[in-house]
């Protein structure tokens, strides 16, 4: 755009006849415009062309050859002049929308942006504090949302000097449905719910740990980071021993998650939930597999008498959603979601996906995982996955640090409260944020390995923020997937920096840090993180990442939690696994008064 100061320097008084190309005009002591042409319109009259010095549409006006007009002293390139179309106020809207309005008039160029939320259209964070004269009304201040008719009204006033510009979200929203979660519930090694995951999370604490068991003394690594309770004494002995270890952790998020939503435990069998529109769905990767392993080991040592009768119903994967449907009284769908570490992620958003759709009200939705047994732990550490733990054990996960060398495999699960947005607010729920959308993408790559252009992430990245209807620039944290491999980590941030800038400037934690890696329940306990980011208003250090590799060009927050950015709205929690699965979870702060 033309530089142009703020003040007209020595303005005068010419005649039309007199102005030429690159002249400014003044109107209105305050407002210029650019001469693009001045020719004869007949003997006594000059045709003007004009545009807005900031840009905008052309205009024309015919004026005496003698009459007086104000020039202001600096000119300007013609050339330099952007030619912008304005919107009209007849343009259709919906949630998600954008609208820029530029006040292309003034020598400022002062520009707010605009994003509708709601219903209403609310001023994108950061341009709030800037004068701006094109959004002053009499109908109230300038941070205050504006209704659609008003929203037209400023779109219809001199769209000469006021320009507008609607950019329409990427696609509507599906069903018209918004979702939001309002519950949340965890069991991870740094505790035995979300509260005292959150906490330690916020504290820098680890809860890995060197494993003593006498089943692990053959191990080269001996590192993993168990939940902190055992669920199995939680739970009434009867009933735990149908379930696998995995199912145990599932039932016991839920009920957290289920409590945490305001919804009673006996609230579906009382009618008072129409169990038909209450649905699970929960991601994991090996379910009941270590039931198999111990199964088979007394088979060998003891003969089949001593083989539980429930081995069979909890080696299946779909055993802990079936058991979470049971437990809540769920009888919309109970789905199971198997895609490596991607899993609770996915689970979560065809979650999001089956209440937009009208298919469900509520849903449970995360991931389970408890695979901490000796012939898993043997399998990762011969693919030279795992880290030796040369730092210590709390110092094993190292995300994003330049010491980083394998990730540490952890247990546990998370859970989320999902509904449509009416269904809660008629029940009065307290709402954590909006879960916002989801993107999926494959690598088709390599089992084991990540495309190390992090091509398969970006188009991930790209599905969420799109399904979600936002932009880069509208995202102000990334919960990251990080396991502190080195390709893993790189490939991660290789596609960030494709998607946010060369150095994205939204902070970037690791939770895995703190945690390990819990398998396919990783993106649902990280997800849980998330939320609980938004709503709080703090972004979680990244534990064991002491000196941040610099190379990876990410603002990883280290140390001490830090309060979350306040432009933008949105959240990202990615989750990638084995085989090439990529998942992105788009979360959506909502402000409260």
């Amino acid at each position: 755009m033309p530089e142009m100061s703020n003040s007209s320097e020595n303005p005068h008084i010419c005649t039309c006849g007199e102005l030429v190309p690159g002249d400014v005009l003044v109107a209105d002591g305050a407002r210029r415009f650019a001469v693009l042409d001045a020719s004869p319109a007949d003997e006594e009259h000059v045709r003007l062309t004009l545009r807005a010095v900031r840009g905008g549409p052309d205009f024309h006006a015919v004026h005496p050859r003698t009459g007086p007009v104000e020039v202001a002293g600096e000119r300007v390139d013609p050339e330099s002049v952007p030619l912008i179309v304005p919107t009209g106020p007849g343009a259709d809207f919906r949630d998600g929308d954008r609208m820029s309005v530029l006040d292309a008039a003034r020598p400022e160029g002062t520009e707010r942006h605009f994003v509708r939320r709601d219903g209403a259209w609310h001023v994108r964070p950061g341009d709030s504090d800037r004068p701006d004269a094109a959004t002053e009304r009499p109908f109230g201040g300038t941070d205050t949302p504006l209704t659609d008719e008003e929203m037209r009204a400023l779109m219809a006033r001199d769209p000469h000097a006021v320009v507008c510009r609607h950019d329409p979200v990427s696609r509507p929203p599906r069903g018209g449905r918004r979702v939001v979660v309002t519950g949340v519930g965890a069991i991870t090694p740094l505790g035995g719910d979300a509260a005292a995951t959150w906490q330690g999370l916020l504290d820098g604490r680890s809860g890995i740990r060197r494993l003593d068991g006498e089943e692990f003394e053959d191990l080269g690594v001996r590192i993993a980071a168990p939940a902190a309770v055992d669920p199995a004494e939680r739970l009434p002995r009867a009933r735990a021993r149908t379930m696998s270890r995995s199912a145990q952790f599932a039932v016991l998020a839920a009920r957290e998650a289920w409590g945490d939503a305001g919804f009673a435990q006996d609230e579906v069998a009382e009618g008072l939930l129409d169990a038909r529109r209450v649905g699970v769905s929960i991601g994991t990767i090996i379910g009941g597999a270590p039931v198999m392993v111990d199964a088979d080991r007394t088979l060998a040592e003891r003969g089949q008498r001593h083989v539980s009768p429930h081995t069979t119903p909890m080696i299946v994967p779909s055993g802990a959603a079936a058991q979470v449907a049971i437990d809540t009284g769920a009888r919309a769908e109970a789905r199971t979601v198997s895609s490596a570490c991607a899993s609770g992620t996915e689970a979560i958003g065809i979650a999001i996906d089956r209440i937009r759709d009208g298919h469900a009200d509520v849903m449970v939705a995360g991931g389970t995982e408890a695979v901490i047994v000796p012939a898993i732990m043997a399998g990762f550490a011969s693919m030279r996955a795992l880290s030796p733990g040369t730092h210590g054990p709390e110092k094993a996960s190292r995300p994003f640090d330049t010491a980083r060398d394998g990730f540490v495999v952890g247990e546990g699960a998370g859970l989320l409260i999902l509904e449509s947005e009416d269904h809660a607010r008629a029940r009065g729920a307290r709402i954590y944020c909006e879960a916002a959308g989801w993107g999926v993408s494959a690598d088709a790559f390599h089992m084991a390995a990540p495309r190390p252009d992090g091509e398969g992430v970006v188009d991930a990245l790209h599905k969420a923020l799109d399904d979600a209807g936002a932009k880069p620039d509208d995202v102000l944290h990334v919960n990251a997937h990080a396991t502190a491999t080195g390709t893993g980590d790189a490939a991660e941030a290789l596609a960030l920096r494709a998607v946010f800038g060369e150095r994205p400037a939204m902070p970037v934690t690791a939770p895995k840090g703190a945690m390990g890696h819990l398998q396919g329940a990783a993106g649902a306990v990280e997800a849980v993180a998330a939320v609980l980011t938004l709503y709080h208003g703090l972004v979680p250090p990244t534990a064991g990442c002491d000196e941040p590799d610099e190379t990876l060009g990410l603002d990883v927050v280290t140390g001490a939690p830090r309060p979350l950015p306040e432009p933008g709205d949105i959240a990202l929690s990615n989750s990638f696994g084995f085989g090439g699965h990529n998942a992105v979870l788009a979360l959506r702060r909502i402000r409260t008064a």
